[in-house]
């Protein structure tokens, strides 16, 4: 079965089949680092790091481009309002570059903490200047770009259809008509957008470059189209990002590529959606400032987040509350629990039958639009089923190619731990314990009952598990 992904251009499932036989190009929206990002984000970066690790399991070769916004991205995305970077450094008393660095390698610490793998290629914007300008003369020269008011615009008015990713009525989506959104008087139409600023508002704006049209700086949408033909060429196979990223900034992004280059430029788009709270969108204004480091605070491992993101579909949004994050806890804690116990046990040969059987599970279901929670239900197929240790450990190490959870790396620390504190049981109890593993096989049940309570008199607990007898200090 070849791989179907469902396409935001399109809006339908499509055979995924990339440009040039065994490789796929790769594109995924990076972070703004003025902050820190929250799990919300984080979801997207999930998905698209299973995306990535699936298409390669699948033997292609891919190469990942991702950029880091370090200029350019204001608070509206109707290029109004306040410099996010510029914001950062004065809430922080910093310079941008500072704070671009500092969160820039916070993103990539909670990226390491999840199993995000870092793509190949990660380009700050402000490494591409020469690029966008490169880019934005050509757009004025081909009649797509106009200046006004000091900026340079993208005219909108130029192409055959501008919202390709929406069904809505133009009145709808522009940007000038958003409630609460100011009007920016220098554009020809309400729907363009700034691709370089020389009059900012910000008279102490740190970065700016000079240009063509006067000292200045990029706008946000230009430099993902610039940072991916750099690096991936006029062809892209897949475009990855958060569903709310789909307008207007991958819009914009098409927009001004494809008049640039003069053809079609992506084949894909991947959108991620929402992580919401019970009250709505998940964003860093609102409520809790839902962090890794915060959830780590809280008791949680973050693999374990990275689990309850899977359990959900990526185009449907997912609802986040600690009970449900408990829950996945929960789950998780108990699947690893019957892992550790498969370590122990002699396992046997790979039995080939089984293996592809199972297997089949697996990839059935990644290639159905890279069903998550399917493959996790084909994890617990193997738990149950009936073929030997030596199987199913060899199919839980190549699902965890994918699914990056943990599966055995955290079932062998439970494993040890787990040994570690038998060892440290004193020579009595582990006597005690001993006969009564004996009198138990033997179902002499009055006898394990009498050795219990001289267990629990010496100060410690027994417990019966799935996994077998566990002792702990009191």
């Amino acid at each position: 079965m070849k791989m179907k992904i469902y396409n935001s251009l399109t809006r339908t499932k499509e055979d995924f089949i990339p440009r040039e036989q065994g490789k796929v190009s790769m594109y995924t929206c990076g972070p703004t680092v003025y902050h820190y990002a929250h799990i919300g984000n984080l979801r997207s970066y999930i998905m698209e790091d299973i995306l990535e690790k699936y298409l390669r399991f699948t033997g292609l070769d891919v190469t990942r481009v991702m950029n880091i916004t370090d200029v350019g991205h204001l608070t509206s995305d109707g290029d109004a309002g306040d410099d996010k970077m510029l914001k950062g450094a004065k809430r922080e008393h910093k310079t941008v570059m500072e704070i671009a660095k500092f969160y820039t390698d916070a993103f990539f610490s909670d990226c390491a903490k999840l199993n995000i793998k870092t793509p190949d290629v990660v380009q700050p914007a402000t490494g591409c200047i020469d690029e966008f300008i490169k880019v934005i003369s050509s757009l004025i020269e081909k009649g797509y770009a106009y200046e006004a008011g000091g900026n340079i615009y993208f005219d909108t008015s130029k192409l055959g259809q501008y919202y390709v990713f929406n069904d809505f009525k133009e009145e709808d989506l522009a940007v000038g008509v958003r409630e609460g959104v100011e009007e920016d008087s220098n554009k020809r139409n309400k729907a363009d957008f700034v691709l370089w600023f020389t009059k900012s508002k910000f008279d102490d704006q740190e970065l700016k470059w000079d240009s063509p049209w006067g000292v200045g700086y990029p706008g946000w949408h230009i430099e993902c189209s610039c940072i991916s033909m750099k690096y991936l060429g006029e062809y892209l196979d897949i475009h990855c990002g958060g569903i709310d990223n789909a307008f207007p900034h991958h819009t914009n992004e098409i927009a001004q590529s494809e008049s640039y280059i003069g053809h079609k430029w992506c084949n894909y788009w991947f959108h991620v959606h929402h992580l919401n709270t019970n009250s709505g969108k998940m964003s860093k204004s609102s409520g809790e400032f839902l962090t890794v480091s915060l959830l780590e605070e809280k008791g949680y491992d973050p693999l374990v987040y990275r689990f309850f993101c899977l359990l959900s579909h990526y185009r449907k949004s997912l609802v986040f509350s600690y009970e449900n994050l408990d829950n996945a806890a929960v789950s998780y804690n108990k699947m690893i629990s019957k892992i550790a116990a498969l370590l122990g046990e002699n396992g046997g040969e790979v039995d080939k039958e089984a293996y592809d059987r199972l297997m089949k599970n697996f990839t059935d279901a990644l290639d159905n639009d890279l069903n998550t929670a399917l493959a996790v239900t084909a994890v617990y197929d193997v738990l149950r089923d009936g073929t030997n240790a030596a199987t199913k450990l060899a199919l839980l190490r190549e699902f965890d190619k994918v699914l990056s959870i943990g599966l055995i790396a955290n079932a062998e620390k439970l494993k040890n731990a787990s040994a570690n504190a038998e060892e440290e049981l004193p020579e009595e109890v582990k006597k005690l314990a001993e006969e009564r593993k004996a009198a138990r096989k033997e179902k002499n049940f009055a006898l394990a009952d009498e050795l219990r309570d001289k267990i629990t008199a010496l100060g410690y607990i027994v417990e019966e598990t799935r996994q077998g007898t566990k002792i702990t200090k009191k």
